[in-house]
């Protein structure tokens, strides 16, 4: 009898280990490919991944990233064909450096889901565009993002020259910078604040990955008398966060504006000081995330774009900023209301504005 009962609590506990891994197994089906950036960019790339690393624990996926070789279309395929070869079903592929990708994998891969973040399927000489059944756009109102964060800065502060740093001059880098001088404009005619900025201190580096270069802008910047730089560059604006930290452990009364996601960490430079006073963000990681639990739930949303904006609250500054007094924080939350409500409105528009 005792050797029976062994035989058969060994069978249980045996069919209980079995059932408890495939419980854990994780699949992998969902994959993201980067742009020219990497995934600890500390912006795009890194919050689009983060989201989906997030978005695999809660719904048992292992996704997996690739970082092309290049940044031409054929070095993107590549990589895109390398995760479908491998049973990737969902790709995400932050940047508008792949519209001209996806609009040929949509049809290459018809059996492959594809997110393409801040951008739209077209050929490469921009006469076609098509958005497959397969693939969701997905969009930011970075104007209205860099219009609260330049609001917040200029009431902080109250007096401040200000300067911005861009990566490649493409439009959603141009609609950050010009939110956030009409933020600036719209602190000082309402709120009292004297921010200024000049044509000179609006700079667009050409490129989201040189460190180096974004360095020195930020220092001849700082040089010239600007206390503020709102970087939305990338590793360029990696830089100008290095150099924002040299200075202010030497004491300088320098600040950042981050972009993308809340790059206050990255701006700590001595216990728990940092140098960024506030973040213009893209709810890039949960854009991610909802599209790796549509994709898991079977509510897809192919051949849709959808726009995250105040109102459906896709963009914003972060909640909780040391750097930032409960009464600028709530003047910025006020600010953002009347966005939702309409009766603020920001222009994704040059205009008069520099640059």
């Amino acid at each position: 009898m005792k050797k029976v009962l062994l035989v058969v609590l060994a069978v249980v506990m045996a069919a209980s280990l079995f059932i408890g891994c495939t419980k854990t197994v994780l699949l992998a089906e969902v994959g993201m490919v980067t742009d020219a950036g990497t995934i600890d960019d500390k912006s795009f790339n890194q919050g689009t991944w983060e989201g989906i690393v997030e978005a695999g624990k809660d719904f048992d996926y292992a996704p997996k990233y690739l970082k092309p070789t290049g940044t031409t279309q054929a070095d993107y395929m590549v990589e895109i064909t390398n995760l479908v070869d491998s049973g990737y079903k969902l790709i995400v592929c932050p940047g508008f450096k792949f519209e001209t990708t996806i609009f040929e994998a949509q049809d290459k891969y018809p059996d492959t889901k594809f997110v393409l973040i801040d951008g739209t399927p077209h050929t490469a000489d921009y006469s076609t565009f098509t958005l497959g059944a397969n693939v969701v756009s997905i969009f930011f109102a970075e104007e209205q993002s860099g219009f609260m964060a330049g609001v917040a800065a200029a009431v902080e502060l109250e007096t401040a020259e200000f300067g911005f740093i861009g990566g490649m001059e493409i439009p959603p880098v141009q609609r950050f910078n010009w939110g956030f001088q009409q933020g600036l404009a719209y602190a000082n005619e309402n709120f009292g604040t004297n921010a200024t900025i000049k044509s000179e201190n609006v700079i667009y580096q050409g490129t989201f990955s040189e460190v180096a270069a974004g360095a020195a802008l930020a220092a001849q910047m700082y040089d010239k008398g600007v206390d503020v730089i709102f970087a939305a560059a990338g590793g360029v604006g990696v830089g100008a966060i290095t150099e924002a930290k040299a200075r202010a452990v030497k004491g300088e009364a320098v600040w950042i504006v981050g972009v993308d996601v809340d790059q206050y960490p990255d701006g700590v430079y001595e216990g728990e000081n940092s140098i960024i006073l506030t973040s213009a963000m893209k709810g890039i990681g949960a854009a991610s995330y909802d599209m790796v639990k549509a994709y898991n739930e079977g509510t897809f949303p192919g051949g849709e774009t959808l726009i995250f904006n105040a109102e459906n609250d896709g963009i914003g500054i972060p909640d909780e900023n040391p750097n930032l007094s409960k009464a600028t924080a709530k003047t910025v939350d006020d600010v953002f209301k009347d966005m939702k409500a309409g009766t603020i409105t920001v222009s994704a528009e040059q205009g008069s504005l520099f640059q």
